[in-house]
């Protein structure tokens, strides 16, 4: 994942994004960290990037596990089962592999909810509008698990409560959590940013994100034996 954010287009959707950031961290919201999208190898090569795209989280956006999101009015609904990395200390791009694992001080499961609109061909455009974020939902974070150990880790999907994936394979779909924590170091620094000691980073989706229709009425992700989310899904 080395030198992917060498990318003009790259560079042109960080600088938006993270002025769309500061602005609204000076006008009084709290940064939570870090996601990455679109990081599965099918998105990256349709894309022609190196490594998966990197947004930010506000607080503004997490919602409790077992609360309501209304979706009237998203184009696209998305949700995405995700391993969720708590960072214990600052990491500077240009970290090595080690330096990386050491800053990973626990994981927990969490959900993004994204809108897909528009489509996702333009890299810029997406950086712009932050990949798509619109909501996160935090588990419990594991402390036994620093360093990034996913080993005898299960996830578990469920749809409307009945589950629909159960899986140990949890890098497939996008990569290894501690190359990911590298990648966001780099991409940051790379652009005047950091990811530093309280962030949270979410990993990009375990499994093929989930188009949720007007009949869903919940989603979850169980990150066993760790923990799970929820979340209830109003259509109106």
């Amino acid at each position: 994942m080395s030198e992917a954010w060498d990318d003009p287009r790259i560079a042109r959707g960080m600088r938006t994004q993270l002025a769309e950031r500061a602005r609204r961290i000076a006008a009084g919201e709290r940064p939570l960290g870090w996601k990455v999208g679109l990081g599965a190898p099918a998105a990256m090569a349709r894309l022609g990037i190196k490594g998966p795209l990197v947004g930010y989280l506000m607080e503004t956006a997490r919602v409790a596990s077992g609360e309501a999101v209304r979706l009237a009015g998203w184009a696209k609904p998305v949700a995405e089962p995700e391993i969720a990395v708590t960072i214990g200390r600052d990491l500077p791009g240009g970290a090595d592999r080690a330096a990386a694992a050491a800053a990973i001080a626990a994981l927990g499961p969490a959900i993004e909810l994204a809108d897909l609109d528009p489509p996702p061909d333009d890299v810029e455009t997406i950086l712009a509008g932050d990949i798509f974020q619109r909501h996160v939902i935090l588990g419990r974070a594991d402390s036994a698990r620093a360093g990034g150990r996913l080993e005898g880790l299960t996830g578990a999907v469920t749809r409307s409560g009945a589950e629909t994936v159960r899986t140990a394979e949890l890098t497939v779909n996008t990569g290894d959590p501690v190359e990911i924590v590298r990648h966001v170091a780099g991409t940051l620094a790379a652009h005047g940013a950091r990811l530093g000691a309280g962030d949270v980073v979410i990993c990009g989706s375990v499994t093929p994100p989930v188009f949720l229709a007007p009949a869903d009425t919940s989603f979850g992700f169980a990150l066993e034996p760790i923990g799970g989310v929820a979340v209830r899904l109003l259509s109106r």
